[in-house]
């Protein structure tokens, strides 16, 4: 009861549709674009057992996505009816209309999908959200109890933990991260400059604000982590980074819940590996008390350039894959469900203590997405040595600012 509360303190309700008899369609297409983690396997694979005769449904989950959705909502029609986003894509494909408000649809088919999962932006209903989720610690337990410590708390315990494996011979790069050039290179940096309590624009403004002490500190931190990273971090996202833990070769790092419980299986690593995952909460840096992390939800779109008989199979469908029905021992655990039945369990602890102290949800500013673009274009040179810190947040900040004008959203 009290994670119930602690959700129910930070708008992140766990509850959501009635379960539906049946999906109700009688034609359409539809066809969904998103991630490939386990959560949104169940999710699509419900959704398929929508398709009949007259109801074709098909799905391009891929680690891609988010280079790929934008592209495939703007046909006409759209190649994709529904992508399935969080916070700060969703923000991107707003910004270029191409997904369509909900209100219609909620209306006729979605009366019982509570109003704390209907994601409404300038008074419309534009996604409905079905999970939560947040990056924490994620350590191997019999690795630090060979070296003798606790799980890092803060991003400097994390780095001493690293040090002592090296040296102790245990594993010569113990830590992960997904820090692929990029958008998760960027998101990264997200996490550690709002744990250093940092603000990405002036007040008010659309006017990046990000050169400064804590962007430094956020930068230098991110290179103090690489540096006990495999050589080709820069290529790592969390697939290949997860595939590095149950290689056996990293023993700390920051992950997202909704990829733990793939670690804890028997699929893909021997017993020593899977067997000793464990799930911390978010670490802070700098000596700050604001979490090095974002929360977030994922849901559900509906493209804007498609008839209204793909729409309406498309809602009916994807409302199906997120019904209670999906839930099951298996399914339970794959995330943290804001679906009515779900009930916690221990491998995503790690996200509720992110919501418990208190972590900031990622900003759904229309102009975020482009200092996140201009982000991912622009840390890996640091990350390289080949420049300073200063010189890549004044190249991220000329890069955002130039696309900010482009956009409209400075003079």
């Amino acid at each position: 009861m009290l994670l119930r509360k602690l959700i129910v303190a930070t708008s992140l309700i766990l509850s959501a549709n009635a379960a539906y008899a049946g999906c109700g369609a009688t034609a359409g297409r539809v066809n969904i674009v998103g991630n490939e983690f386990p959560a949104i396997h169940t999710v699509v694979n419900a959704a398929k057992a929508c398709a009949d005769d007259n109801v074709s449904v098909s799905a391009n989950l891929t680690a891609d996505h988010q280079k790929i959705n934008l592209a495939g909502l703007q046909g006409n029609p759209a190649e994709y009816t529904s992508a399935i986003i969080a916070n700060s894509s969703i923000v991107a494909l707003i910004n270029e209309d191409v997904i369509r408000p909900l209100d219609d649809l909620v209306a006729r088919y979605g009366q019982d999908i509570p109003k704390s999962n209907l994601i409404t932006v300038d008074g419309k209903v534009m996604a409905v959200a079905f999970m939560a989720n947040a990056q924490h610690l994620v350590y191997r337990k019999d690795v630090l109890a060979e070296i003798g410590v606790e799980p890092p708390e803060t991003y400097e315990e994390l780095l001493e933990a690293a040090k002592l494996i090296r040296e102790k011979g245990i594993m010569e790069n113990p830590v992960g991260g997904a820090f692929a050039s990029g958008w998760n290179l960027a998101t990264e940096f997200v996490n550690m400059y709002l744990g250093t309590g940092g603000e990405f624009f002036k007040p008010g403004t659309a006017e990046v604000a990000i050169n400064n002490a804590q962007g430094v500190a956020a930068l230098e931190m991110m290179k103090a982590l690489s540096e006990y990273m495999n050589p080709d971090f820069l290529t790592h996202d969390s697939n290949a980074t997860g595939a590095e833990v149950e290689a056996g070769n990293v023993a700390l790092m920051n992950m997202w819940g909704s990829r733990v419980g793939v670690l804890m299986d028997e699929d893909g690593a021997e017993e020593v590996v899977y067997s000793n995952v464990a799930v911390g909460g978010p670490m802070t840096v700098a000596g700050g008390s604001v979490p090095a992390t974002t929360l977030w939800w994922d849901g559900w779109t509906v493209a804007k350039n498609i008839s209204d008989e793909d729409a309406e199979a498309t809602f009916l469908a994807l409302m199906a894959g997120t019904s209670p029905d999906i839930l099951d021992d298996e399914t339970m655990a794959q995330a943290v469900w804001m679906i009515d039945g779900y009930e916690p369990a221990p491998v995503n602890e790690g996200v509720f203590a992110a919501i418990k102290a208190q972590a900031k949800p990622y900003p759904m500013l229309p102009y975020m997405g482009l200092l996140h673009t201009a982000l991912g274009d622009n840390l890996s040179d640091y990350l390289q040595g080949k420049e300073s810190a200063e010189a890549a947040l004044a190249d991220i900040e000329a890069t955002y600012t130039t696309a900010a004008k482009e956009k409209g959203f400075l003079n």
